[in-house]
Formats: C-alpha cells, structure tokens, sequence
C-alpha cells in the first residue's frame, strides 16, 4: 500500500515574478514536474499527486499567467512558451531538481519540450497526457488558427472559434464528452480557472500563447530529431473524446520512442478530472519502473 503524502502549497519568487506551486514526496526521490495546459493551474494535479509522491518528489507549477501565479500584462513579461520553460527552469534550479520526469499535457507540453530539448540529459522520462507534439494531432479543427497564424489579420482572427470566455473555458473540460461523463465533472474547477483567467490584460495574454502555439508546431521536426536521438522511455494517457488533439497523435508518439507504452481511456482534454486514480497509478509504476 502506497503511502499517501500531504501536498505542500509554496511560492516562490523567480525574477520579480511570483511563481505559485505545489510540492509533495521526499526531495530524495525522482523528480516528476507536472505541468499543466489551458485553462488550467497545478489544481488539476490535486488528486494524483498524493498517490504520485511515495515513489517521487513530486512538482506542479501554476506557470504564469495562470492559477495563483502573477498575472503581469503582455508588456511586463514575455508570453512565450520559451520564456515560460525559463521560469520553470529557474524554479527547478532554485529546487534543486537537476533530472526529472515531465509531465506534458496541452500548453505544458511546447514548454516541456523546451526544457527537455535545450537540455536533454535532465529528461528521465515523459508522460503524455493529450499533449502535442505531431502533426496528427493537429484534425480539421485547427484550420483556422492555421490560417490565422499564416495570416494575422481581422479576418482571419474574426474566424476564430470563441474560447476565451466563460462557455469556452468550460467546454475544455467538456467538450466532445457524452453525458454519462460530462456529470464526472467537478464544476468548480472551471468556476475556478475562469475567476483566474478574467484578471486584468489576462485574456491578452492568453491570445498571446494561443498565438505562440504557431512556434511549437514549427518545431515539429526538431521533437523528431528529440525523440529519434535521445529515446526517452515515455508513458502516454490519452482521453479518446479530446476534441482538440485526435486520437492519432498517440501512434504518432509510438512510432518515434521505442520504449513508450499507451492507455486510451473513456475520458476527454482533461482527463485526469474523471480518471485520476488509474492515471496515478500508470504513472507512479512508470516512475519507478524508470528510476
């Protein structure tokens, strides 16, 4: 029977920039850094990391702009998925993390790779959750922010679905669900990165990610190179009903790592609000299988 750790709630400040995480396990242990997409925060590791901390020292950054971290304009800090990898990195650096498991899912996988590609020796492992990094992932439903980051220009961004609102934060977690697991969702947790989200130059912010995204996709070829080079042993979770990023880019990631090993599970984008138990489980066997 796994021990069950108490999660530490700490801040930190990283270049003038207050950085909010979630810290649990022995600093001993294997690192594993859970990072987190939109329109999320460390909340959504909640549940898997009581589980996950009796085989790692276990890290969940809010990365900034989201969750209990600062929030600064467009104009005070760069929001790129480069430059939120640096913060992360300075936090592991002030941590004392120096190898880690990482956690990729939605906008924490353009950051991750970041981390794992300017530094690749750091990397013991990846573990996927509905995270990007091929172009199969990328359906029909990513022809206009295609177009858009052809071509920014008012029409082409008046193409744009709505989502950084109230319905489109909620329809992350929602979205492409069937009923009998859309009533497995915990309301508060949209409530919750909504009331974050609406801050002040916030939803700019947002766009500007949104807008980066266009640079990870770029860097396609380079994760192959990644992957093909260093072979890092990967565990990959995928929620079949994810309708952001099909259910292709989990062949996708098992043809380019040799020692990868995938679960499709009845859940959506964010599945670790309906499966966290199971997801903890593969995830704290991963760890110490690669340890």
């Amino acid at each position: 029977m796994p021990t069950i750790w108490k999660v530490r709630h700490r801040r930190a400040d990283i270049d003038g920039l207050e950085v909010a995480y979630r810290e649990a396990g022995a600093p001993g242990l294997p690192a594993v850094l859970l990072l987190h997409g939109f329109p999320s925060s460390s909340h959504t590791f909640r549940d898997v990391m009581p589980v996950l901390a009796d085989a790692a020292h276990v890290i969940a950054p809010d990365l900034p702009g989201f969750g209990m971290s600062s929030s600064p304009g467009v104009g005070e800090y760069e929001y790129t998925f480069a430059n939120l990898s640096r913060t992360v990195e300075r936090l592991l650096d002030r941590l004392g993390v120096e190898r880690f498991f990482v956690y990729l899912h939605d906008f924490g996988a353009p950051v991750g790779y970041h981390l794992a590609t300017r530094d690749p020796g750091r990397i013991r492992g990846l573990i996927v959750q509905n995270g990007n990094a091929h172009p199969e992932g990328l359906g029909g439903q990513w022809d206009t922010a295609k177009a858009y980051w052809a071509d920014p220009n008012e029409t082409t961004r008046a193409a744009l679905p709505e989502w950084l609102d109230f319905e489109g934060t909620r329809e992350q977690y929602l979205g492409g669900l069937p009923e009998r697991l859309r009533e497995l969702h915990a309301p508060e947790s949209w409530h919750l990165d909504w009331e974050r989200m609406r801050r002040p130059g916030n939803i700019e912010a947002q766009f500007a990610l949104f807008t980066d995204y266009a640079s990870h996709t770029a860097r396609f070829d380079e994760l192959a190179a990644y992957h093909r080079a260093h072979q890092p042993p990967a565990l990959v979770l995928w929620g079949r009903h994810d309708p952001f990023f099909d259910v292709e880019e989990v062949l996708a990631y098992l043809r380019a790592l040799d020692r990868a090993d995938a679960h499709i599970l009845d859940g959506g984008h964010l599945l670790l609000e309906t499966h966290a138990p199971e997801c903890a489980a593969l995830m704290r066997a991963f760890v110490l299988d690669n340890s």
